[in-house]
């Protein structure tokens, strides 16, 4: 009988690489129940026009030095039902016609 040790690393090389969307930050809103969420505007792309989503925040912090109106990186998750933001920062424009990274 053998036993194989797995390292944390290892573990984590089977989990794909969070993918990145650029979106507009259009706005915040409270719930009255203290649940924060954001409005994202995504950029065009695939199939896919312009179209504001909405996203839970499950950390306030997360949306700290990002003013309305800025562009931004985000990744988000499915959680308890509902589209939750799980990273997010602020990049530059993405000019049109030009390539973005």
């Amino acid at each position: 009988m053998s036993v194989v040790a797995i390292s944390g690393a290892a573990a984590q090389a089977n989990e794909p690489a969070p993918v990145f969307t650029r979106a507009r930050f259009m706005s915040s809103f409270e719930e009255p129940g203290g649940k924060l969420y954001v409005r994202l505007k995504l950029l065009p792309g695939f199939q896919i026009p312009f179209a504001t989503l909405t996203f839970s925040v499950p950390d306030r912090s997360l949306l700290a030095d990002i003013p309305e109106g800025s562009w931004v990186k985000f990744t988000s998750k499915r959680i308890d039902g509902e589209n939750s933001l799980t990273s997010i920062h602020s990049v530059a424009e993405c000019k049109r016609f030009q390539p973005c990274d």
